[in-house]
């Protein structure tokens, strides 16, 4: 498995965490909207890996724009789920340079 794989189930987990209603908006509150830039930062590394590796780079790009615009109450809460659901099928299927690899 990839760094950019295990980067993606991560990602999906911390955004899957964030997207629960109450939860989610108590911690990015809590620490002045500082695990948005953090999340950001995770996604941009996630994205750089997953160009290297020709993988599904979506989820990435999606939790790119929710980081931007996740300070926005229910919309941030509902592209928080959508980013975590992209990332984890992203993440569940194998990038397509590894597919041809066979291990015997």
């Amino acid at each position: 498995m990839s760094v950019s794989r295990i980067l993606k189930w991560v990602t999906g987990a911390f955004e899957a965490i964030l997207g629960i209603p109450i939860i989610g908006a108590s911690i990015i509150l809590s620490f002045a909207w500082t695990p948005l830039l953090a999340m950001l930062i995770l996604h941009i590394i996630t994205l750089v890996l997953t160009k290297r590796d020709n993988g599904a780079s979506i989820g990435s790009v999606l939790g790119i724009v929710t980081s931007c615009i996740g300070w926005i109450p229910f919309v941030g809460m509902i592209m928080h789920i959508l980013s975590a659901i992209f990332l984890m099928v992203n993440a569940a299927t194998p990038d397509r340079e590894s597919v041809g690899n066979v291990i015997v």
